[in-house]
C-alpha cells in the first residue's frame, strides 16, 4: 500500500489432509481471507510454498491456475455472487460453460435437486430466498465435482435456522469425501467441522 509492504500472514504452516472438515477462524483483519485466497488459488503468496495434491501452485502459471480453479475447487462465498438476471440453472451451468462442456443442463439440474433445488431451477436470485440463494451457489460449486469445496463466511447473511440447514448440506457433501475448509468467525459454525484453526494477526494459533 502506497508503496509499503504489509506482512497479512506470518509464518503460517498448515497441513490439510483430503477428506477433512477444517474451520479457520478469526477476528476480522487476522488474515483469513488471504490465507483462503491462497488455498482457493486466487492470489499467490510472495514467499514460502503452496502445495496441492503435490503442485506447487506458486510455480504455475495463469491458465494452469485457472483450469485448477474450476476443475478442483468450489467456491461458496458469503454475498452469494450470484448474476441477477440468470435463472438458478444459468447460474449453476456457468463453470460447466467454462470447462467447454456443452450439454450442461442436466448436470446443472442434478446438483440443484442435490441441494434440494430442484423445483426452482427457472428462479432468479431475486425470486428466491437467502437460504435458496446459497444453495444455488452450492450447487454451482459441486457442478464439477471438485474434490475441494472453500466456503468463506457461506452463513453469514443466513438466520441461524437456515445457517444449520446450509451447514447439513455441508457435511453431507463431506461424507461423500469432499474437502471442506470454512472461513468464519461464528464458533456454533465452526464446531460442525472436524478441525478449527484458529488465526490472529496473520499467525496460526495453536
Amino acid at each position: 500500500m502506497g508503496g509499503s509492504d504489509i506482512e497479512v500472514l506470518k509464518g503460517v504452516d498448515l497441513h490439510i489432509e483430503k477428506g477433512e472438515f477444517v474451520s479457520i477462524m478469526g477476528p476480522s483483519g487476522s488474515g483469513k481471507s488471504t490465507l483462503m485466497n491462497i488455498i482457493g488459488c486466487l492470489d499467490r503468496p510472495s514467499s514460502g510454498a503452496y502445495v496441492l495434491n503435490g503442485t506447487k501452485v506458486d510455480e504455475m502459471g495463469e491458465e494452469d491456475l485457472a483450469r485448477v480453479r474450476n476443475r478442483n475447487i468450489g467456491f461458496v462465498f458469503q454475498t452469494f455472487n450470484l448474476l441477477s438476471r440468470e435463472s438458478a440453472l444459468e447460474n449453476v451451468e456457468l463453470p460447466l460453460f467454462y470447462a467447454g462442456i456443452k450439454d450442461s443442463a442436466p448436470l446443472a439440474r442434478a446438483a440443484l435437486e442435490e441441494v434440494g433445488l430442484g423445483h426452482r431451477l427457472g428462479h432468479r436470485p431475486n425470486e428466491l430466498s437467502g437460504g435458496e440463494r446459497q444453495r444455488v451457489a452450492i450447487a454451482r460449486a459441486i457442478v464439477l465435482d471438485p474434490p475441494i469445496i472453500l466456503g468463506d463466511e457461506p452463513t453469514g447473511n443466513l438466520d441461524s435456522k437456515t445457517g444449520a440447514e446450509i451447514m447439513e448440506i455441508f457435511k453431507g457433501l463431506n461424507r461423500k469425501g469432499t474437502t471442506l475448509v470454512l472461513i468464519t468467525h461464528d464458533a456454533d459454525i465452526a464446531a460442525h467441522s472436524e478441525r478449527v484453526v484458529s488465526i490472529r494477526d496473520g499467525v496460526i494459533k495453536v
